[in-house]
């Protein structure tokens, strides 16, 4: 190996699919990039094959790996989540100075970020946390890119992320997101929105197969038109993609897939966190508990022949069935959207952070998986008020949801009548309905929550903040309770 002192603008650790891609996007732009891989044979094998012929420089340990950098020196992780980004970051430690900088892109979550950003500070080393979304080919040819961490990194790192970042109207779907853990929060939220997406088209798809009685080619066409409307986006179009593949028999490749789906995380802490934080992120937590349920695939096997269904057969207008569905997938996606941005903004207020609501929009415009057509319209929506509580408080989302409102009740009301799950679709038209109702029957519950435990209640005809308890029993006695819960 030649003397390669100080010749990389970067270097990466971590040679799986994403972070090649990475490397090679850089590449292509024009920095020189040094990689490491714990197995080394990856790092010739990288070279040989798809590194080959570029700037890229192999190392085979990590002391020749930092000092192939220029300062501040900028190491960038590929690698899995969790522990493993700790043990690196304590191995590369006594190679790097003052200033340097470790850039952790992986689906880390948002609190380990936290803690890095601060423990690394300590010790004189700057962090930031990323989320990088696109899969293998947004890491080839340009993906959206959410940094956190520490701000005194940025300006050293803005020049290689905003080049190699997917770009839409000229702009880069890179910016700075915010302090500590706020770019790896921002990329969990924007898992949990995917994991909503991806269940929604699953049930419009199965709505139409199981219920409408649909051919797979049917089905493809009727993606392929959704593509060209409202509904464009990057999921829409895989769907319509993944619907066109055949065997060499001719039947679909799909109906072959065993329907029980995999997690790697992302969207149960999605969940998690809203509860933490008390903000009813309904869709995505039923978009979670849909692939739990379909893991019980024996289960489900032997319930199918022993419980009934009681459904009715489709009897209506297909192709009015059809719009209706995609009314449904448009609406629940708007509320998917709109849960996931409270979530954003109750974890600033909770956390401190100051995120820019309409420049997340941007970011995810371009190279990620949930790119969606009304992220310019979710942009204009913070542009128009900055302090907007909720999206569907934007005119834009008032006129879109009460056009597809129609279709989206006819559609979960047929869904039930076939028996066909839609988990997704009424969780977000259940939410809607609870969102817009001035009165719900919490007065009860609370009425409930005092007879049985004495937490007490307010009322409506007092100052808000006032507190009162009733002896419901004639047996029970004044004392409230304010130290326990039941």
């Amino acid at each position: 190996m030649s003397d390669v002192k100080q010749q990389a603008d970067i270097g990466l650790v971590g040679l799986a699919v994403m972070g090649q891609n990475l490397v090679l996007n850089m590449n292509d732009h024009g920095f020189t990039v040094a990689v490491y891989n714990r197995t080394t044979s990856k790092v010739d094998e990288f070279l040989a094959g798809p590194a080959k012929n570029t700037q890229v420089i192999g190392c085979h340990d990590l002391k020749t790996f930092i000092a192939t950098l220029k300062r501040p020196r900028r190491v960038m992780l590929m690698v899995k989540a969790g522990p493993v980004v700790d043990q690196f970051i304590e191995q590369l430690l006594p190679y790097l100075e003052k200033g340097d900088i470790i850039i952790d892109g992986g689906n880390s979550l948002y609190n380990d970020s936290d803690r890095r950003t601060y423990e690394l500070h300590q010790k004189g080393i700057l962090f930031i946390g990323s989320g990088v979304s696109g899969g293998e080919e947004g890491a080839r040819h340009g993906p959206s890119i959410m940094p956190g961490g520490n701000k005194a990194a940025w300006p050293a790192v803005k020049p290689i992320f905003q080049a190699i970042a997917a770009q839409v109207d000229g702009e880069p779907c890179c910016d700075w997101v915010g302090n500590d853990g706020a770019g790896h929060y921002v990329k969990m939220v924007h898992n949990g929105i995917e994991y909503g997406d991806m269940q929604l088209i699953c049930e419009a798809y199965q709505l139409m197969r199981e219920g409408l009685g649909m051919s797979g080619d049917e089905i493809q066409a009727v993606f392929a038109d959704w593509n060209e409307g409202v509904l464009d986006s990057y999921l829409i179009e895989i769907t319509r993609d993944i619907l066109a593949v055949k065997e060499p028999d001719g039947s679909l490749l799909i109906d072959k897939i065993l329907d029980k789906a995999g997690q790697k995380g992302t969207g149960k802490w999605t969940g998690m966190n809203a509860l933490d934080l008390g903000i009813p992120l309904t869709l995505i937590g039923e978009a979670v508990f849909a692939r739990c349920l379909s893991a019980l695939k024996d289960q489900r096997v032997v319930a199918s022949k022993i419980l009934p269904s009681l459904a009715s057969d489709f009897t209506g207008d297909k192709a009015e069935m059809v719009d209706a569905i995609r009314d449904a997938l448009y609406a629940s996606k708007i509320i998917s959207y709109a849960q996931g941005y409270m979530l954003m903004r109750e974890a600033a207020d909770t956390y401190g952070w100051e995120l820019n609501y309409g420049g997340i929009a941007m970011m995810w415009r371009g190279g990620c998986i949930i790119r969606s057509q009304f992220l310019a319209n979710i942009k204009t929506a913070f542009d128009r008020e900055p302090n907007l509580q909720n999206l569907l408080l934007d005119n834009f989302f008032i006129e879109a949801i009460t056009e597809a409102l129609p279709g989206w009740r006819k559609a979960v009301g047929t869904a039930i009548s076939l028996g066909v799950p839609s988990p997704t679709f009424s969780s977000a038209l259940s939410f809607y309905d609870g969102y817009r109702s001035d009165r719900l029957p919490a007065n009860l519950l609370q009425a409930q929550r005092d007879y049985f435990g004495a937490h007490t209640y307010e009322r409506v005809d007092k100052p808000a903040g006032e507190f009162f308890h009733t002896n419901w029993t004639g047996r029970g006695g004044d004392i409230s309770a304010t130290n326990y819960d039941v």
